[in-house]
């Protein structure tokens, strides 16, 4: 395979990881609140607090995310497997 299909192939993966990641951060938090704290609030907080869980998951998630990519950044060459996702476009440059 080439440089281009791992990067494609990184790339897929890597979103329905960041994906699976995000749902089960949200589902674990939502269970947590509607275990501990939604029997003790009205219902307007608790639809306010599951919102609120939604955007915190997608934060945690992110964090987690780049924890992982740090990681296997750190195990893996990226520059010998993968082509660069965004190339600087120097439209100038001398071609060598």
């Amino acid at each position: 395979m080439n440089k281009k299909l791992n990067t494609f192939f990184f790339v897929l993966a890597a979103t329905a990881v960041n994906l699976v990641i995000t749902i089960i951060v949200f589902f674990v938090l939502l269970m947590l609140f509607l275990r501990l704290i939604a029997p003790h609030i009205s219902e307007e907080a608790v639809t306010w607090g599951s919102m609120l869980i939604f955007i915190l998951a997608i934060a945690l998630a992110f964090i987690i995310y780049q924890v992982i990519i740090k990681l296997f950044a750190a195990k893996v060459d990226m520059h010998k497997y993968f082509d660069p996702i965004f190339a600087p476009k120097n439209r100038f440059r001398k071609k060598d």
